[in-house]
């Protein structure tokens, strides 16, 4: 595998397919003001495509909401419904980047819209540059990134709770994401 030093911006120009095999989209919120809560999505697919000016690249991802996992069945029906993400009649939550900012050789901030139920509102990640690898199995090569990110939910509408007793909130206003992401270059 090639150290993430290593590798020249030219090296990984073009478009790359997100591999949801080998690919993670995993959030947390607090309960009750004192645990985690996390999950993840199950289904999504994306692509991003690299510029020889690291500055010109962009990235697309699209996520089935009703992939939504919990490890809880009425957690995860509650989340579906119309307090959360109503998957009725709001199926796939959207990223689109509108700028990238480079910190380092490895390191990037990536803003774009985030939609989610929709309504649409600015988000920033940031991005870790993991390496990259000859695919297996193809004559292709293989890139690895991580990102992570955070917002408040009730900036898209997501304002159900309850008060606790002891003060606080049953569910944290943020979010936080973590995003594991392997792609093959197309």
């Amino acid at each position: 595998m090639s150290t993430p030093t290593a590798v020249k911006p030219q090296d990984l120009a073009g478009t790359w397919a997100i591999d949801p095999a080998h690919s993670s989209l995993t959030f947390s919120a607090k309960h009750m003001m004192i645990s985690t809560v996390s999950g993840h999505f199950g289904t999504f697919e994306g692509s991003f495509t690299i510029g020889e000016d690291f500055l010109t690249s962009t990235a697309t991802a699209e996520i089935d909401a009703s992939s939504i996992h919990s490890g809880s069945p009425d957690r995860d029906g509650h989340l579906k419904s119309p307090d959360f993400l109503d998957v009725e009649n709001h199926p796939k939550l959207t990223f689109k980047s509108t700028s990238l900012e480079v910190l380092s050789d490895t390191e990037a901030n990536l803003t774009g819209d985030l939609t989610v139920v929709g309504i649409t509102k600015p988000i920033t990640l940031k991005v870790v540059f993991e390496g990259t690898t000859p695919d297996l199995f193809t004559e292709s090569t293989r890139v690895a990134f991580t990102a992570t990110g955070k917002f408040d939910r009730e900036d898209f509408g997501l304002t159900w709770n309850k008060a606790l007793e002891s003060g606080g909130v049953l569910v944290s206003k943020t979010v936080k994401l973590s995003i594991e992401v392997a792609a093959v270059k197309q």
